[in-house]
């Protein structure tokens, strides 16, 4: 994905979103009821992105007291994602970039990647290390729960779509 997230975790589009984005656009009050889904499907991930910055935030720190604090920052950046129409519609739990964190914008990718990632030694520019995070801290808070995240998901937009029914029946 250019320009996108380093990583995400999420329910993609399917014919029965589609459709419901389709029904809200149809109902009078479209805009409020399109808002309510969207939030009920980022409260549906909100478990999943807390269990992620938990992860991150157990990773050991190497450079203790270094500041801005790496963990916390990415910890930060973590959130879900609802996007209803448009090229990509769904739901999921993202890890945005850290910009402006000690010159190392690709955190939180970098940090859940087996082989780390290399960088010069502080005050030597000439003598480069592998360092390496917590692997896998993010796929890892997922792992084994994607089908209750996706149910909880499922749910919201069964809701909104049994409440659009119940206004025309």
């Amino acid at each position: 994905m250019a320009g996108g997230p380093p990583f995400s975790l999420g329910v993609e589009t399917h014919d029965g979103l589609a459709a419901l984005v389709r029904a809200l656009r149809a109902e009078e009050d479209g805009k409020e009821l399109r808002k309510d889904l969207a939030k009920n499907m980022r409260e549906a991930l909100k478990p999943g992105a807390q269990e992620a910055k938990s992860s991150i935030l157990g990773m050991v720190s190497l450079r203790g007291g270094a500041q801005p604090a790496l963990r916390p920052a990415i910890a930060k950046k973590i959130r879900p994602e609802v996007k209803l129409g448009g090229r990509w519609s769904g739901a999921r739990v993202k890890a945005f970039k850290t910009k402006n964190i000690r010159g190392f914008p690709n955190a939180p990718k970098r940090t859940n990647r087996a082989s780390g990632w290399r960088h010069p030694v502080w005050g030597n520019r000439e003598n480069w290390v592998t360092q390496h995070g917590k692997h896998e801290w993010f796929d890892g808070s997922f792992q084994g729960r994607e089908g209750i995240y996706k149910a909880a998901v499922e749910q919201a937009m069964e809701d909104m779509a049994r409440r659009i029914a119940d206004r025309a029946g």
